[in-house]
């Protein structure tokens, strides 16, 4: 079995909780239009913002993988329609990202990271548009790649080569660490890598192909990296 010689990771759900932090940043920004777009906020409540966010999504399947261009375009649609300027968009998604990226981390994430980091290169590998520069963990990443950038969404292949080329090893010297089953283990074993499930809350495996290994916390993975992989 070939030594593993860096590690790609996961985002949102394996580092920390996203729903709350997303529910955190819908707050906020509807906290701002209140105040700035008020036409906007008593046309929708948060949940009614975030099902017509949605439904604009589903009618433009080909921005599926640029989650902050489709929630550009989105503000820059409900500000037209209540008669605003729509480049008060740009303000309004940094009032939205600057919440999405205040995040608490799982206990287990920051001492695994900084474990891992002393002796891999770690990589992040993202659907979502999380900025770990603003969030404090980018020194100890040596690349990060999105989905945006690559113009393709886990589970697809070319996203996870690309952070096994942005941090100089083949595909099966490399292991994806996160927690959903298909984007993240089933799309790095198409990509050729190793996978490690984060299963936090035991839920059972339901694909015939199965991860290279299972763990409930982060906390466990130096040492399984050592010993079995």
């Amino acid at each position: 079995m070939k030594q593993i010689r860096a590690i790609t990771l996961d985002l949102d759900d394996t580092l920390w909780p996203i729903e709350p932090v997303i529910r955190a940043a819908e707050q906020a920004l509807h906290d701002w239009m209140a105040e700035n777009c008020p036409r906007v906020a008593r046309r929708y409540d948060i949940e009614g913002l975030r099902a017509a966010r949605v439904e604009f999504a589903q009618r433009l399947p080909r921005l599926a993988h640029d989650l902050t261009e489709l929630r550009h375009r989105f503000l820059r649609g409900v500000l037209t329609q209540a008669g605003y300027d729509p480049d008060m968009a740009d303000t309004a998604f940094e009032v939205f990202m600057r919440r999405r990226n205040q995040v608490s981390l799982f206990p287990d994430a920051l001492p695994a990271l900084q474990c891992l980091a002393e002796r891999y290169p770690l990589a992040s590998v993202s659907n979502g548009n999380a900025d770990l520069a603003r969030i404090g963990l980018d020194h100890l990443f040596a690349a990060r790649v999105s989905a945006r950038e690559v113009g393709a969404a886990k589970p697809h292949p070319d996203v996870f080569l690309a952070a096994c080329e942005a941090v100089d090893c083949p595909p099966d010297r490399v292991v994806h660490i996160g927690d959903h089953p298909d984007q993240d283990v089933l799309g790095a074993l198409g990509a050729g890598m190793r996978a490690i499930w984060v299963n936090r809350h035991n839920h059972g495996w339901l694909h015939a192909q199965r991860a290279d290994a299972e763990v409930s916390s982060l906390e466990e993975v130096p040492a399984l990296l050592e010993i079995h992989i």
